[in-house]
């Protein structure tokens, strides 16, 4: 993003500076192929954003997944070891119950 902007604003200042006629660029470029070349270096420069932000967004997902993943076995076991301590209170309840009747 800040490439971009960085383009379009050569763009606007090699726009203004090529608005005067009176005096020929130092390059000896036209402001034609000025704006050319600025309109080229633009469209580089967005082709580069783009790639840089596709790469992050898909390092993005790769972690995201991997995360999920990671909260899925954290989940799993976390329920089995739910379903253990809740199996071990029912066996505790019947135990003192079937004391309970015996006493």
């Amino acid at each position: 993003m800040n490439k971009l902007l960085i383009a379009l604003g050569l763009t606007a200042t090699v726009a203004l500076v090529g608005c005067n006629k009176e005096k020929a660029p130092e390059t000896g470029a036209t402001t034609g192929e000025h704006l050319e070349n600025a309109a080229e270096q633009a469209g580089h420069d967005v082709e580069d954003a783009t790639a840089t932000a596709a790469a992050r967004t898909e390092a993005a997902a790769e972690e995201a997944a991997a995360e999920t993943r990671e909260a899925a076995v954290e989940a799993e076991q976390a329920a089995r070891n739910a379903t253990v301590k809740a199996a071990d209170a029912v066996e505790d309840s019947a135990r003192n119950v079937k004391e309970d009747a015996k006493n």
